[in-house]
């Protein structure tokens, strides 16, 4: 007695076709959302990695900042003679509102520049938009944010200082932020991959934005002239001071905001194309 034996027949094969294409819709940006739960576990892999086997955890977020304060209150304020610009407001508070937005803006830089070699592995084997990776690790960044932003209200309740009614535009000035963090990252991440010096040179371009930023000084004492413009075409200038005016009810930098919305603007649909200009060399390069 025979038997016959079906032969199942062939599984269809199937293939992607990428097409080259120009203007916005080469930015595929609708495909971020397609990817989000691959975002999210970037992300959230990113802030374990952060902090695995460290002794103290997630306090690094709150000690950094708050030594960063003390060492900047005892040598700014106490020694060079850095006043607060209001007499209301202590110079502990003062720097501590800085260093917000300043160690967020810095460590997503430090992170989502590097962030692309960083997942080498990941960028050989599989397809998926490459904009995800240096968008989850500034995304990570703001876990840091929210606890330090925790501490900055204690220190404020310690001091006697009220928010004002203008943290109500707090968010306004934490996206603006992540954009100007974002927009620099994209630069970053993809001249990194071309260019391997450029993980050296952000460290130190970390430190130098930083004294070229109000972090330290109040927006008022930079002189007017040319300098005052440099300053003024710096993104944190605006976003920093944002942040003062939303927590500490200090003048509105309104020049410097604008500005910074207009720099912030060209650094990220520029680091955009060309971003995505390059992507298509990333697994042969990296």
């Amino acid at each position: 007695m025979s038997v016959v034996t079906e032969v199942p027949t062939p599984v269809e094969e199937r293939f992607a076709v990428y097409e080259h294409k120009s203007g916005w819709s080469s930015l595929e940006l609708g495909e971020l959302w397609k990817y989000r739960e691959l975002m999210y576990f970037l992300t959230w892999r990113t802030i374990l990695v952060r902090y695995k086997q460290a002794v103290i955890g997630v306090a690094w977020a709150v000690l950094n900042p708050l030594l960063t304060m003390v060492v900047f209150t005892v040598v700014f304020n106490k020694v060079l003679g850095v006043k607060s610009p209001s007499a209301a407001i202590p110079y502990a508070v003062f720097s501590y509102s800085g260093l917000l937005p300043w160690n967020f803006f810095s460590g997503a830089l430090s992170t989502s520049g590097v962030s692309l070699i960083g997942n080498t592995n990941l960028l050989t084997k599989v397809y998926f938009p490459r904009l995800v990776i240096p968008i989850s690790a500034v995304l990570a960044g703001l876990v840091d944010l929210a606890i330090s932003f925790v501490v900055l209200l204690g220190l404020m309740a310690a001091y006697g200082i009220a928010p004002t009614w203008h943290i109500v535009f707090l968010p306004v000035f934490v996206v603006l932020a992540f954009i100007t963090a974002l927009a620099v990252g994209l630069w970053l991440s993809a001249l990194n991959v071309l260019y391997r010096d450029v993980q050296y040179v952000i460290p130190f371009l970390v430190q130098l934005w930083m004294f070229v930023s109000p972090v330290i000084y109040p927006i008022s004492t930079i002189p007017k002239g040319p300098l005052r413009v440099a300053f003024a075409l710096n993104p944190m200038t605006g976003v920093i001071g944002g942040f003062r005016w939303a927590l500490l009810g200090q003048q509105f930098p309104g020049g410097y905001v604008w500005i910074s919305l207009a720099v912030v603007g060209v650094l990220l649909v520029t680091g955009l194309f060309y971003f995505k200009r390059i992507e298509r060399v990333f697994a042969d390069v990296v």
